[in-house]
């Protein structure tokens, strides 16, 4: 009879954080796999939802979208992460779409398509914010019975549907086209502007609404009527 002891289990070194953050975002040839639904007028909807919630950097406007392409729900929101992680994205993506629309969950096939617009700076080109963001849309879209549609990005000089070749000049002007020393006028400055105004002495007005001027007016009193009486009578 042999006595031994058993060789333990191999152990697989721990997984790091940065790891699994990285693990979290899909790279273009992920995403043009996955099945992502073309925009028939990506440039109609790009200008629409740009007018809706002007968005300036770091914002992102996820909306739905029904088979007809028209826009049923959206939410910006402006997200600021040191290290994108797709899982930070799917979750605040999935707050505000349970907050604007609900969900289609019990649905056989998803009716309506959710599409997410970023604005950011750089080139247009795919990022690790960008397969972050991808990530997250595909994951919050299947939580909420919704079908994964186009990721948008919207720089300074242009706007891109990533994954294909379709992209085109920024639609109107926003804070991020500011130019540099010629800074918008502040609330502050707009408050003073009124204050300025309204402590603009008005010249005085009669009841009429007519300017006064400066003239005596004759007052008329009631006692010369009984004067005018006695001096009659004692006649």
């Amino acid at each position: 009879m042999t006595f031994g002891f058993a060789s333990p289990p191999p152990v697989s070194p721990p997984v790091s954080a940065d790891s699994a953050r990285l693990g979290r975002m899909l790279a273009p040839a992920e995403w043009a796999s996955a099945g992502i639904p073309l925009l028939r007028s990506p440039r109609e909807l790009v200008v629409g939802l740009h007018d809706r919630h002007r968005p300036g950097p770091s914002t992102a406007i996820v909306a739905v979208l029904d088979p007809q392409e028209r826009v049923t729900a959206s939410a910006s929101f402006t997200e600021l992460a040191a290290a994108p992680d797709g899982w930070e994205f799917r979750n605040v993506l999935l707050a505000h779409l349970r907050r604007v629309i609900p969900h289609d969950l019990r649905l056989r096939a998803p009716v309506r398509t959710a599409v997410l617009l970023y604005c950011r700076a750089g080139e247009p080109r795919w990022t690790e914010t960008d397969g972050a963001w991808m990530w997250g849309l595909r994951d919050a879209c299947t939580l909420h019975g919704l079908r994964c549609g186009a990721y948008i990005t919207l720089t300074p000089d242009r706007w891109q549907v990533l994954g294909e070749d379709r992209g085109g000049r920024r639609p109107t002007p926003s804070p991020m086209d500011q130019p540099l020393g010629e800074p918008a006028p502040s609330a502050a400055g707009r408050r003073e502007t009124l204050r300025a105004t309204a402590a603009r002495p008005e010249a005085p007005r009669t009841a009429m609404g007519i300017p006064g001027q400066n003239r005596s007016v004759p007052r008329c009193t009631g006692g010369g009527a009984p004067e005018a009486h006695r001096h009659t009578a004692a006649r």
